[in-house]
């Protein structure tokens, strides 16, 4: 048997257990997700991805490409997603979801996201195969997403709440549907006055969906900057994503706490972005350059390593002032 194949295999196993236990078996219950869980579970998920990424490392290939590869695009997708998390933060306060229901609307966002997002994974190996430049056009994008980033995170202004009037998805569903704005319950659909109407845990499914696909446009080409291989950027892509849920609950409780997390992760998509175009010019033949996996997991891994431990620092720094 191919041994790709074995570890899609071994893949699809493992991620079929772990949904059913985070997904099923702890959702079972309706009740509110609390902080200890929470940090169990994205313990638990993280060990996964690692344990797995061992596996690579030991048994797929001798020089351990793979596996690094295969690192590199989590760490990638994982720090991109903690800063998605805050939008889906503000999109629960917006619609004024109760946090006892977010574990709900988060299952069925992150069911759907990973349906997402390896439609685009599939159409952006596609593209960069049979379009080479697709691969500049992915530099171009990420290299306006880091400059975007980067402005935000500098800015002295507060961050801005999600504003349901302005929202497109919102004014669609407003203007085709019936929405019990008053419904507290788990369900996604109710009814008023004898007809279906949809309620906001709905509505926030869709946003969430609807934000993801924005966020795609960075995280895709991010990690295909990384690998071109579907098997890598698919299954790092979906260890990332399927730790969300838990992750959430954990950032929720620690809001502020990685202040100069966003400024590190623009700085790996400028990387990344760069990155993509110097891998354009080297099969054009026009620069003879390349960057190894290992030195991209470098760069990667210390950025985030420096981003964090500069937020503890300062943090600190700042409750000392305050103290005095």
């Amino acid at each position: 048997m191919n041994l790709q194949l074995e570890f899609w295999i071994i893949f699809a196993v493992l991620i079929s257990v772990m949904l059913y236990i985070d997904l099923y078996v702890t959702d079972h219950s309706y009740h509110e997700k609390s902080l200890k869980s929470s940090v169990i579970w994205s313990c638990i998920w993280i060990g996964v991805a690692l344990a797995f990424n061992a596996s690579l490392y030991l048994f797929y290939d001798a020089a351990h490409e793979t596996a690094m590869e295969f690192l590199a695009c989590y760490l990638i997708e994982k720090s991109l997603s903690v800063d998605n998390l805050f939008v889906f933060i503000m999109i629960f306060e917006a619609l004024n979801i109760q946090r006892i229901n977010q574990p709900h609307v988060l299952k069925w966002g992150i069911l759907g996201a990973i349906v997402l997002r390896v439609l685009f994974i599939l159409l952006g190996v596609g593209l960069m195969e049979h379009f080479k430049v697709t691969i500049v056009l992915f530099g171009v994008i990420l290299l306006y997403a880091a400059f975007k980033m980067l402005k935000d995170a500098l800015s002295k202004e507060e961050e801005k709440v999600f504003d349901l009037d302005k929202n497109l998805i919102i004014k669609f569903i407003n203007k085709r549907f019936k929405i019990d704005t008053a419904y507290t319950g788990e369900k996604f659909f109710t009814r008023i006055d004898g007809k279906i109407a949809l309620t906001p845990l709905f509505v926030a499914v869709v946003v969430i969906e609807a934000a993801d696909i924005v966020f795609a446009t960075d995280s895709i080409p991010a990690v295909l900057a990384i690998s071109h291989d579907p098997f890598i950027v698919i299954t790092s892509n979906i260890m990332a994503i399927l730790g969300l849920r838990a992750l959430f609950f954990v950032l929720s409780g620690m809001l502020g706490i990685f202040k100069y997390l966003k400024h590190g992760v623009a700085l790996i998509l400028f990387f990344v972005g760069a990155k993509m175009i110097i891998m354009y010019l080297s099969e054009m033949n026009i620069l003879d350059a390349k960057i190894p996996v290992s030195i991209s997991l470098l760069v990667i891994f210390t950025t985030l390593a420096l981003s964090v431990i500069l937020s503890i620092i300062v943090r600190k720094i700042d409750k000392g002032k305050d103290i005095k």
